[in-house]
């Protein structure tokens, strides 16, 4: 034992000379020591050869000095920064494991809760004195009804009643309406089965008498009285018989201009008129895709996040009378990036085709109108986006402006006292049939055409911008409606010319244009006279001052 003692002693002593070697001999004689003595021995070098130095020489140590100092200096602060990524890293790495296993943690308990709470719904069902055999054959969703009628106050006397006398015709009642309750909460879509529920009653149909039966231009102006006489906002007949030409043309309509000129009011009373409620939806910055707008499926929860948007649309599919979703202040997202699908869709032809895909596969307590995963955007909506231009906004791009119809407020129209007129009670299909008549009653004239077509030829041939068939489809439906509302034929071109084409211009460098943009105001002038075309000469006369 004391040999062992002994050997156990001389170890440590061992280990206790070499601890102190290192920090004596080696940390402290051998490292510091040296980077000392290395300084020094520069410090001689220098010294020694100093002697010679001139002016310029001592500046270029000087310089060479500083140098050195400043790559070392950035290399101790690179590893720094490295090391102190590494450790951030790390970091970050550790909390997501740890949070990995809460969440691992939290669905064990989800299954747990469930397991309890299928035990709860069999306790009660033979409380209830229902064979479970029975209760079983009749689904999950009889078991769900029975829990919600016993936790409900109002159907304590149902669970009494149900002990004395079976399960009479009321009982049997009750157990339908919270079945219905459970199906609402069950399903992955909440808000559209409140949308089912809502119309499940209700008539939609709109038959309209002969009294109800206006032209274009009669809608016109029986807006403009409605809207002054009972909702106090003013139009003008020329911007109203524009947006009606517009909602002919495209489903996608465009208001932008000044603050307080009406932009979001438009749509808004329109929908009054109409005997119905415009869906306003706020555009948020942050909207990236149409997850932002239309929801998404959270496969954590199983639930459909629904937004306000996607209700609003799934409503107008129960609806016959026209209907306006606005998305207001809708460029302070980029509209090409979280409206893209709608912009693609409502392209095609097919409108059988426009259909959102919301989830991958179909269930049975989706939605009616959710037909294997997907709603089919009806013909009776249009939506119409709201725009300022100011720092806080993204410029709208052509790829937007090009499907949609832009119309421009800039200035509040004139109080009227107007006669009290009532709405319109009118559906959409009639709605449509006028814009049918006016586009098969007005074509545009060969003469106009001709003229638009030499215009186009200067523009393109001076300018490099043209366009193409999209934005003629627009003007086929756009110039005859117009007509139609009671406008010239030769203004609505001059308009679509002004914000379809002459809108272009924005991207060019007009500073190197002047002497093109002064002939096309020459050329237009030239072939369609000087009365006319007074939109795009103010148009052009306007971005020439910016340029």
């Amino acid at each position: 034992m004391n040999e062992f003692s002994r050997y156990y002693v001389r170890v440590f002593e061992v280990l206790w000379r070499h601890i102190v070697f290192f920090f004596d001999d080696i940390l402290w004689n051998g490292i510091i020591k040296r980077v000392f003595d290395n300084i020094m021995d520069y410090w001689d070098v220098l010294m020694e050869e100093s002697a010679y130095f001139t002016t310029i020489s001592w500046i270029m140590v000087v310089l060479t000095l500083v140098l050195n100092l400043s790559l070392i200096v950035f290399i101790f602060i690179r590893l720094f920064l490295w090391l102190s990524k590494f450790i951030s890293f790390r970091k970050i790495e550790i909390e997501k494991e740890e949070l990995i296993e809460e969440i691992a943690g939290l669905n064990d308990r989800v299954i747990d809760l469930v397991d309890e709470k299928n035990s709860i719904m069999a306790m009660k069902v033979s409380q209830l004195g229902v064979n479970t055999s029975q209760a079983s054959a009749n689904g999950q969703s009889y078991s769900r009804g029975v829990k919600t009628a016993v936790n409900s106050p109002q159907n304590s006397v149902f669970v009494t009643d149900g002990r004395k006398n079976g399960l009479n015709g009321s009982s049997k009642g009750n157990i339908s309406d919270t079945n219905q309750a459970s199906t609402n909460s069950d399903s992955r879509f909440v808000k559209l089965i409140d949308v089912d529920r809502k119309y499940t009653d209700v008539k939609t149909e709109i038959h309209m008498q002969e009294s109800d039966k206006t032209t274009l231009s009669e809608t016109v102006e029986k807006f403009v009285n409605f809207s002054a006489s009972k909702l106090k906002l003013y139009y003008s007949k020329r911007i109203i018989s524009l947006f009606f030409a517009g909602l002919a043309s495209s489903k996608i309509v465009i208001l932008e201009g000044i603050s307080g000129t009406g932009k979001t009011s438009l749509p808004y009373a329109m929908a009054k008129f109409f005997e119905n409620n415009a869906h306003i939806i706020s555009v948020q910055p942050s909207w990236r895709d149409r997850a932002e707008m239309v929801g998404y499926l959270n496969e954590f929860t199983k639930k459909f996040n629904e937004t306000d948007f996607l209700k609003s649309l799934y409503e107008t599919i129960y609806r016959e009378d026209p209907n306006f979703i606005v998305l207001d202040e809708f460029n302070l997202a980029r509209v090409e990036y979280y409206f893209a699908e709608f912009l693609s869709i409502l392209e095609m032809p097919d409108p059988s085709e426009w259909k959102i895909d919301l989830v991958a596969e179909s269930k049975s307590l989706d939605p009616v109108h959710v037909i294997e995963g997907k709603i089919t955007v009806p013909q009776n909506v249009w939506f119409v986006g709201t725009a300022n231009k100011d720092d806080s906004t993204h410029t709208i791009t052509d790829k937007v402006y090009d499907r949609a119809i832009a119309l421009e407020f800039n200035n509040k129209a004139k109080a009227i006292n107007p006669p009290d007129t009532e709405p319109a009670h009118m559906s959409y299909e009639y709605l449509n049939q006028l814009f049918n008549q006016a586009i098969e009653n007005n074509p545009i004239s060969e003469d106009l055409l001709d003229k638009f077509s030499q215009l186009d030829e200067f523009v393109r041939e001076n300018f490099k911008i043209s366009f193409g068939n999209r934005i003629m489809k627009q003007v086929y439906k756009f110039v005859p409606v117009y007509v139609a509302c009671g406008g010239k034929e030769v203004d609505g071109l001059d308009y679509i010319f002004t914000y379809k084409v002459l809108r272009k211009f924005e991207s060019l460098n007009l500073t190197f244009l002047q002497d093109k943009i002064d002939e096309l105001i020459v050329y237009i002038k030239k072939i369609f006279g000087k009365a006319n075309f007074e939109e795009s000469i103010r148009y052009i006369n306007d971005i020439r001052k910016m340029g």
